[in-house]
């Protein structure tokens, strides 16, 4: 056991590292063959703060573990949403901006209901409500579903880098490199996210069947927040610089590209089983969405505000181990 959680805490430190390094070596290239900043942000730096979830979602649909590669993206879109920016609302009061409230915000939402349908036809098909357990498979992640998000994901990617285009946004400043050091970053930062992909799945399993808890719970508790500590540190050291904004563009960014690329990518490997647990946990997630959303009209999530959705997220974990 103490072996196992060791191998657990070091994958977790490889995903952060190797995400870290990954995204230095990208953005290096892209600076040397004079890729915009702007777009860097857009796709590396976005993809790089998802870089464990995939690793550990695609892992676990390799491996058959289901459960852990939906509940991971639930639970690190439920710690996004309602802990990393509730957390940064307390440092400092949270401004929306206009675009992701009126754009990615929604999208966000619309994504996570519209996948919510199409999974709970299944449900209404196979279920029957009266005998079902939180365990029991009620509906499935098509190869088919699978396909489509990555489609929608690629086709949302083109509309913010040509969006981005035509309005001649500029991002942060790229630390450039040499390119073989960016090589090196970018091969060793795969290397890393990789392993520590199957650290932690591997992990995970083992200590779910030794303490007796479901690979739902796991994965919608320890991996999520490992595999989210990225968008929580970035938040956060944003929050503390002032730079609130890239805070909450970080956390929407991250959720749409947790649900449409990530998803579709393990559904489209192997077909996901989806247990009675994960669409409760989807349903807590839609609606924490609008709830946050709700907030963000005033145009700032305020510290009250923070503290309620603190305070909703200890709520949710507390009846996913109860239950």
């Amino acid at each position: 056991m103490v072996l196992q959680i060791a191998l657990l805490l070091a994958g977790f430190v490889a995903l952060i590292k190797g995400a870290d390094l990954f995204v230095d070596g990208s953005s290096s290239l892209a600076a040397i063959f004079k890729v915009p900043s702007v777009i860097i942000g857009l796709t590396i730096v976005a993809m790089g703060t998802s870089a464990p979830e995939l690793a550990v979602s695609t892992a676990a649909a390799i491996n058959g573990s289901n459960e852990i590669a939906v509940s991971n993206v639930v639970g690190s879109n439920l710690f996004n949403l309602l802990m990393v920016l509730g957390v940064c609302a307390l440092i400092k009061p949270l401004p929306i901006d206009k675009v992701i409230k009126k754009r990615d915000f929604p999208f966000s939402i619309i994504i996570t209901i519209a996948l919510f349908v199409a999974l709970g036809i299944g449900v209404l098909q196979t279920t029957d409500f009266a005998t079902v357990k939180m365990n029991d498979d009620v509906s499935t992640l098509e190869c088919w579903m699978g396909i489509s998000l990555l489609v929608i994901f690629v086709g949302y990617l083109i509309f913010l880098i040509r969006s981005a285009i035509k309005n001649k946004t500029e991002g942060e400043a790229v630390k450039q490199m040499s390119p073989l050091k960016s090589v090196l970053f970018v091969l060793i930062g795969i290397g890393l996210i990789i392993a520590g992909g199957h650290f932690v799945v591997k992990s995970a399993k083992f200590i779910a069947a030794a303490f007796g808890m479901s690979e739902t719970l796991i994965g919608l508790t320890v991996v999520a927040l490992g595999t989210s500590l990225p968008e929580l540190v970035t938040s956060v050291v944003a929050s503390r610089k002032g730079e609130n904004g890239l805070a909450v563009g970080n956390v929407v960014g991250s959720n749409i590209f947790n649900v449409l690329l990530i998803l579709g990518v393990s559904g489209t490997i192997n077909p996901i089983k989806v247990n009675f647990a994960s669409m409760v946990d989807f349903s807590i997630l839609i609606a924490a969405s609008i709830l946050v959303f709700i907030f963000s009209l005033k145009n700032k999530i305020n510290r009250p505000m923070g503290v309620v959705m603190i305070l909703i997220y200890v709520a949710a974990m507390v009846f996913a181990v109860v239950r």
